[in-house]
């Protein structure tokens, strides 16, 4: 179930795109920089996620909401400029390599990733439990390093996973650092997506944990991802004064305790993400705009 999200859509894991966070200034009608038939194309690659991986023609169609026509041109184009694999008897496409090789120039040229996986290694061998690194995007995080535990299951353990920021311990502790007005505004609109029975989705008792944050210096969450799972983040702090990105430890319900959580896992937790913000200088992407240089 999803609270403020179109019934019987799925959480796209792509970022929406900044014509839809932007405003009319990425309208295509008024932006000369707007290129509509690339921005169809992203849509096409936006239709694929961790329940759709391999799709027919009609199915792109129907996710991505083109016509049938321009999805045939589309993904054939996609597929021969090496972005989607073909079955040559399903004849059912599904995302390519090329992808991966996206993802790794990504991490070259997020700085957060490069300043923090040395710490985040050490954190995790030092706590023998899973340890993520989480980056705000939009109103959701990102995954951008994940250091799984051996108990860890496999979605557990693939980067890349983009989740309601509301719904996660990483995003509340980002959260906590905004605004009072703008933190407000977010829990008051941001989407909630339920995965388990103890996922929440009261509003109050989400501005009660973001608050708490705020007061704490760290969120933790219990059971919103995964039943008997507890979530324990801590925010790395911006020059700005607030935080883009979080440090996450996953730990079970059955083996911790909040108060051993507090005792054992925090204060190696808040060291680490304190260590990481100094060096942290977050890159705000963004597209050219109307009146913006070439």
């Amino acid at each position: 179930m999803i609270h403020n999200a179109k019934p019987g859509l799925s959480v796209n894991p792509f970022p929406p795109p900044r014509a839809q966070t932007q405003g009319t200034s990425m309208d295509s009608k008024q932006n000369t920089l707007y290129v509509a038939s690339l921005a169809k194309g992203l849509r096409l690659l936006r239709a694929f996620d961790e329940g759709n991986t391999e799709l027919s023609l009609g199915e792109l169609a129907q996710r991505s909401g083109l016509d049938k026509s321009a999805t045939q041109r589309l993904a054939n184009t996609l597929h021969m400029e090496g972005m989607l694999d073909k079955d040559p008897d399903t004849r059912r496409f599904r995302p390519s390599h090329a992808w991966l090789q996206l993802a790794y120039a990504y991490y070259w040229s997020d700085p957060l990733v490069g300043q923090a996986i040395p710490k985040l290694i050490d954190l995790a061998q030092e706590l023998g439990e899973t340890v993520n690194l989480a980056e705000m995007s939009g109103d959701h995080i990102v995954y951008v390093s994940r250091l799984p535990c051996k108990r860890t299951y496999f979605a557990a353990t693939i980067i890349g996973r983009r989740l309601p920021a509301l719904s996660t311990s990483a995003g509340r502790a980002i959260l906590s650092t905004y605004p009072e007005q703008e933190r407000n505004a977010a829990i008051d609109n941001w989407p909630i997506k339920v995965f388990t029975p103890g996922t929440t989705t009261d509003r109050a008792e989400i501005r009660r944990s973001v608050e708490e944050a705020v007061h704490d210096g760290f969120a933790i969450s219990t059971g919103q991802m995964i039943l008997n799972e507890i979530g324990v983040a801590s925010p790395i702090i911006g020059h700005d004064g607030r935080a883009h990105a979080a440090v996450q430890c996953s730990v079970s319900a059955h083996t911790w305790s909040r108060e051993k959580i507090e005792q054992h896992i925090l204060p190696a937790l808040q060291d680490t993400a304190n260590a990481i913000s100094p060096s942290f200088q977050p890159y705000r992407s963004g597209g050219l705009g109307a009146s913006d240089p070439a």
